[in-house]
């Protein structure tokens, strides 16, 4: 025994002081792990600084947050492969996130401060079709809770290269003609105009991942590997706010840049954790939803994108609950609009109607939920809706975001067909005349329009 002691103590000389801080490290990994499914740890109930344990079932962390019992997750870093985040220099002059901000930041996303990213949200970011390409203008799209904010900045893109930027002709052709300088041009216009609405048209604020570490793991709010690398950059011109993401672009179109959830960090940080508080009501109180394993943005999150409130309903104003209590919808048109049709959204209730402040935008442009499916419609016409004439007969450009979907889908709309003419076209389709949801959502805005695919299969 004495013989093997020994053995064991020459070994243990013969490792150098970092060998064997990567051994402790290595299984500092593993513990972490472990405690967020409660296995194998006899000595992890929490203590407070009094040294009394905190029960179970509920644990304080020091911003005095409430956490519940067991909602931690596996790390993603774990099970996630994918390229680690655009960093840049700590030293390029913005200030560093504290676990205060962290642990807010988690709270009014998730609604706790333990649970983290899934995959498919790390590797959303904001990357293009080809240029001068039948889709130059859009975005690749992936699945997941991300898409929504995608095909949201989608909207703002279109509505910049069709309506802002300076070009002689604002033509569906136009979009297709577009160079990668010109993709990149749109989508720090559109990120920044997004960022500065947020921030009441005074400050923006853009969060990168730099290359040290702020914010170091607690019982109570577990690292992910990219929140507690952030610098905050604030800006109190739009401008200057523009400026600097086109410079630092990669970081939020790059591969692996966690580009969606950077984006989600400064629109948050942009409308200050204050005014969020006032803008959400009872039936929001955090901005994600689990579900099938990852999260889901309510609408809360769509609606600061487009009107730069975090508005938790679609209808007008505000209205009065079941329980009197007061419920806050869209207050203001927005440049980009929003048109919903599936089973969740009853004719019968009043509550889940878009309004018109949606519906009409002051741009023909309109981010789509169908069946919970994000896309986008638009028209290249900036007089449509504000010219009744304009709506008579007009033309529509669908992009549902869909890998299959090779072009832009024209659709032609007629709002004034004569119910007969209605009847004839639609003889053409018996038995049983089906309407794409496409279709449907479309009819939310112009009540009994005849829409025709022009020789497109209607899908969707």
């Amino acid at each position: 025994m004495h013989m093997e002691v020994s053995g064991q103590e020459q070994n243990f000389q013969e490792l150098d002081l970092e060998a064997i801080t990567r051994k402790i490290s290595f299984l500092d990994k593993w513990r972490e792990i472990f405690s967020y499914h409660r296995l194998g740890i006899n000595n992890t109930t929490p203590q407070n600084h009094e040294g009394n344990h905190v029960s179970a079932d509920e644990i304080k962390d020091e911003t005095g947050i409430t956490q519940p019992k067991g909602q931690g997750h596996l790390p993603s870093s774990s099970l996630c492969s994918i390229p680690k985040p655009s960093i840049i220099s700590s030293k390029l002059g913005g200030f560093p996130i504290s676990l205060t901000m962290a642990m807010k930041l988690r709270q009014g996303l998730f609604g706790n401060t333990v649970h983290v990213f899934s995959c498919d949200w790390k590797r959303a970011c904001f990357r293009f079709h080809d240029p001068l390409s039948d889709l130059a203008f859009a975005l690749e799209v992936g699945k997941g809770g991300a898409r929504s904010i995608q095909m949201a900045v989608q909207g703002s893109i279109i509505k910049y290269l069709l309506f802002i930027r300076k070009r002689k002709d604002g033509t569906f052709c136009s979009l297709c003609e577009i160079s990668k300088k010109e993709q990149e041009q749109a989508l720090a216009a559109a990120l920044a105009g997004i960022l500065w609405a947020a921030g009441d048209a005074q400050k923006a604020t853009v969060c990168l991942v730099t290359e040290d570490t702020y914010v170091a793991s607690t019982p109570v709010y577990s690292r992910d590997n990219f929140t507690e690398q952030l610098q905050l950059f604030e800006f109190l011109e739009k401008e200057a706010t523009e400026k600097f993401i086109y410079d630092h672009l990669q970081c939020f179109k790059g591969e692996g840049s966690h580009g969606v959830i950077l984006f989600l960090y400064s629109l948050i940080f942009s409308r200050t954790f204050e005014r969020l508080q006032k803008d959400l009501d009872v039936t929001t109180t955090h901005l994600l939803q689990p579900s099938a394993g990852g999260f889901l943005c309510r609408q809360a999150v769509l609606n600061m994108i487009l009107t730069g409130r975090a508005s938790p309903n679609v209808f007008n104003g505000c209205e009065k609950g079941k329980c009197q209590e007061i419920l806050r919808g869209v207050l203001t048109r927005s440049d980009v609009g929003y048109l919903h049709w599936g089973k969740d959204a009853s004719e019968d209730d009043r509550l889940s109607q878009v309004g018109s402040m949606l519906k009409t935008p002051k741009l023909p442009v309109w981010l789509c939920n169908i069946n919970g499916n994000y896309s986008v419609l638009f028209c290249t016409n900036r007089q449509l809706l504000s010219d009744w004439k304009m709506e008579r007969v007009f033309d529509l450009h669908f992009y549902s975001g869909q890998p299959l979907q090779k072009k832009p889908v024209h659709l032609t709309v007629d709002t004034h067909s004569h119910h007969w003419e209605r009847d004839q076209h639609e003889e053409k389709h018996k038995p049983g005349r089906w309407f794409s949801p496409v279709e449907m959502a479309i009819r939310t805005k112009w009540r009994d329009a005849t829409i025709s695919w022009n020789g497109a299969v209607p899908f969707f």
